[in-house]
Order: C-alpha cells, then sequence, then structure tokens
C-alpha cells in the first residue's frame, strides 16, 4: 500500500519509512476549518513515534479549493504555522476517475467501506502489517480514543 508513495518535496518516500508502523493517514489542507487538527496530529506523532505510530499527510485541493497551494507555499505553511514534521506527501486526488493508487487501497479495503472521502481530514489507521484497520470521518478528534485505540496505544 505504500511503495511508490512521492513525498511532498517531489522525492520518493522510502518505504520503510512506514513500514511496520501504525501509520494515520490523513488527507489535509491549509485553508478549512479543520486545519488546527494538524497541531493535534503533530502532537499525536510527538507523543506516540517512540511506540511505532507514524502520522502521514495527504494534501488535496477537492473540497471548496482548499488547498490550492504549490508544494512550497504548503511545506512553508505547515512547518511555520503548525511544527509538522511528520511526512506530507505530493497533493493528490483522493475521490473521483483521478483517485490515487494509496487512496483507492484505503476506499477499497473492507475497513475502508468502498464509500469516497466526505471531507478535508479523513482519517484512516493502517496497521504494521498493512491492512487497513480504521476509518473516521474527518471531524473525529485525531487523538480520540478511538483513534488511539486503532492505532495500537493503550492508555
Amino acid at each position: 500500500m505504500f511503495e511508490n508513495l512521492t513525498s511532498l518535496a517531489g522525492t520518493p518516500l522510502p518505504h520503510a519509512a512506514l513500514e511496520g508502523k501504525s501509520v494515520l493517514v490523513v488527507n489535509v489542507a491549509s485553508r478549512c476549518g479543520l486545519t488546527p487538527q494538524y497541531a493535534k496530529l503533530v502532537r499525536l506523532r510527538a507523543a506516540y513515534a517512540d511506540r511505532g505510530v507514524e502520522v502521514l499527510g495527504v494534501p488535496c485541493n477537492q473540497f471548496a479549493g482548499q488547498e490550492p497551494g504549490n508544494a512550497h507555499e504548503i511545506q512553508a505553511f505547515c512547518s511555520t504555522t503548525y511544527g509538522v514534521d511528520f511526512p506530507l506527501l505530493e497533493k493528490q486526488d483522493v475521490n473521483g476517475a483521478n483517485r490515487s493508487p494509496l487512496y483507492r487501497a484505503l476506499i477499497g479495503s473492507p475497513a475502508g467501506g468502498g464509500k469516497d472521502i466526505a471531507w478535508n481530514f479523513e482519517k484512516f489507521v493502517v496497521g504494521p502489517a498493512g491492512q487497513v484497520l480504521a476509518r473516521f470521518s474527518p471531524t473525529v478528534d485525531p487523538e480520540a480514543p478511538e483513534v488511539l485505540a486503532a492505532l495500537g496505544i493503550q492508555g
């Protein structure tokens, strides 16, 4: 599922960066009412990276044009405004005919439910063996107990 991913910088994202980890995959946007979730995603990664948790941000401009920037603008906004230090992928489509292979796999999995992404900041948990374990709506807090449980974090 995490093969052949391209970072926001345009370089390949090493498969080893995600291999064997619990990964929270989130389609992100810089100009959304939910954008403050970036701070919680940064905090989640900082708190649980040593327990094998990673966050993967996927910029997407399919929802009301809320991610209009280029790669440099997105990276600058994320790092300056929220201190984002988790991997960000190149901007991609999460719905429609041009849906990225990553989102085809996420949505097409049993836990993915086969339904289109509703809005920015929808979340998927992918387990260490590469299986999609859970899907959460955009308004679910990244630090909610059900998200932490899906990531395998106990207390």
